[in-house]
């Protein structure tokens, strides 16, 4: 009884702190995102005229300019008209196959593997040749020595084998197997086949480790895992489930092929396990009806308008990509750097969550990424799984969980990060933020664990605990934040300029309030969680 007045006490004197700290929170909140937008416009206003890839724009009036130098949103932007019409197309006439004739996984797969070719050949033309030869030999590798111990050795080789080489060779020229054969390098198509294909390996490698524990037979306890798991519980099935479905009898070439170039997740994902893919050709998911999907259509349209509003009114990108930072004060480096790291944000989200609305308007569900806003995250493991969710889902199922789990996560996380960068391009840059991502982790790792050992009793160390837990958070943000510069705006060239910056007069204050707003930010973090956990 006097435990539990003990709680009482201390559970009112949590929420009454909270409201307090809330008052103090929200201001500074409010009044941080004023300055960063005005500060915005200001510097924005002031450098367009020498800024690369600014357009004119369709927003305010004739004369605003609009910010599509990022090559990859600015391909998209220009191509979805045609991309909206073509799977338009696909989504009806799929449906209706699927409803007048019933197909199931094989007659769908056949189906599908038509269409995703005919749009293969207009994307890559002859090239659609590598692609099929290729994939055609990680199968004979898969059905050859899947039973093997040492077949996942030779499963990651062979795929790291063409990752490399594919890039080195730019995609191969026809003309190296012959000059007979150098007339096909007239017809390549409109989309660099290599740089679609670090997707399609993943697929391959996904096919064959499924394949792979499909020979061993599954542990998995099916009982277990559907008195843990909430969606299990309401009726839905999760992506768990589909993963260790039974589907021994869809491991077959023409399945493997549909799955490899499934059209509304080619270009860009999101990843999908084979035996997820698969489950879900056969009997199509339940998770989302109708209104779901046309909700998450709305959305995504509203995100696009936002996205076209954010490009109209801050050129953060066009600094980026202009090397005009180099030009900007500390204070200025820091909004820029925050705003591309806000602009990468939306413009995955947008690219992702369009071709998978497609993909479950036909019937796949994949994983979703980006479940989690990039200002709502004050530690590395909750970033990454929550950035690329999907790809975070593949790499712990197919490389964190083989090289040992959590017991090995201080060495298996170098090994994952390096594959990340390889597999994105190879470039010095991407591999020192892969390394500098790494050693963040490592003291986080090591207060984390020791925060789990930790048990705070009385109010006052529940306090210690959480403002220990939001200088941390400033602190962890703070790397994250230099990671993403040194990756994708100053390389690594540019950490000696970014440090001589910051550690002068004119930059210590300003990384002083960095760390000041990230600590209010990661208190506001805990708000949130702790409102939703009240709301469970």
């Amino acid at each position: 009884m006097l435990n539990e007045t003990k709680m009482k006490k201390k559970k009112k004197m949590q929420a009454y702190f909270s409201k307090g700290e809330l008052m103090v929170l929200i201001p500074y909140a409010i009044a941080f995102y004023v300055f960063i937008i005005r500060r915005s416009l200001q510097i924005s206003h002031d450098h367009f005229s020498k800024l690369y890839g600014l357009r004119p724009g369709w927003l305010f009036s004739p004369q605003s300019l609009n910010d599509v130098s990022d090559a990859q949103w600015r391909n998209f932007r220009s191509n979805l008209p045609i991309l909206t019409v073509v799977f338009t197309l696909f989504a009806v006439l799929t449906n209706a196959f699927r409803t007048f004739f019933n197909l199931k996984a094989r007659g769908m797969s056949i189906l599908w593997l038509f269409i995703s070719f005919i749009y293969l050949f207009y994307l890559h033309g002859a090239c659609v040749i590598f692609i099929l030869s290729i994939a055609s030999l990680n199968f004979l590798l898969v059905k050859s020595f899947a039973r093997t111990n040492y077949f996942p050795f030779l499963l990651w080789i062979f795929n790291i084998f063409f990752l490399i080489f594919n890039r080195v060779y730019e995609g191969y020229s026809f003309s190296i197997f012959g000059q007979h054969w150098a007339y096909l390098d007239n017809f390549r198509g409109t989309f660099r086949w290599h740089i679609c294909f670090n997707f399609v390996i993943l697929r391959m490698i996904s096919f064959g480790y499924d394949y792979h524990w499909a020979q061993q037979g599954s542990h998995f306890n099916h009982e277990k895992h559907v008195q843990r798991c909430h969606v299990c519980k309401s009726g839905k099935l999760c992506y768990q489930i589909q993963q260790e479905r039974n589907i021994s009898e869809n491991y077959t070439f023409a399945m493997y092929l549909c799955y490899l170039v499934y059209a509304p997740l080619y270009i860009s994902g999101p990843i999908i396990s084979f035996n997820a893919f698969a489950s879900q050709l056969e009997v199509p998911h339940n998770n989302y009806l109708r209104r779901d999907v046309l909700w998450y259509g709305l959305r995504w349209i509203f995100s696009l308008l936002l996205m076209e509003l954010m490009t109209h009114i801050f050129y953060y990108n066009a600094f980026a990509i202009s090397g005009m930072w180099k030009l900007l004060s500390p204070l200025d480096v820091f909004i820029v750097g925050y705003g591309v790291l806000n602009f990468m944000w939306l413009k995955f989200f947008l690219i992702w969550r369009y071709f998978r609305l497609w993909s479950l308007i036909c019937g796949i569900e994949a994983p979703e990424n980006m479940p989690r806003c990039v200002n709502n995250c004050h530690n590395l493991e909750t970033f990454w799984k929550n950035w690329h969710a999907s790809f975070n889902k593949w790499l712990v199922r197919y490389m964190y969980i083989p090289l040992g789990g959590s017991q090995k996560k201080l060495y298996n996380i170098w090994a994952i990060f390096t594959f990340v960068a390889v597999w994105h391009d190879l470039e010095w840059k991407l591999l020192s933020w892969a390394w500098l991502t790494c050693l963040f982790f490592i003291p986080e790792m090591v207060v984390k664990s020791a925060a789990d050992s930790f048990q705070a009793e009385s109010a006052f160390g529940g306090f210690l605990v959480r403002e220990l837990r939001a200088f941390a958070g400033s602190i962890t943000i703070t790397c994250l934040m230099i990671a993403n510069l040194v990756g994708y705006v100053i390389g690594p060239s540019g950490v000696n300029w970014l440090m001589s910056q910051f550690l002068t007069r004119e930059g210590l204050p300003v990384l002083g309030g960095m760390f000041l707003t990230f600590y209010v930010g990661t208190k506001l973090m805990f708000q949130i969680s702790d409102a939703k956990q009240r709301k469970q």
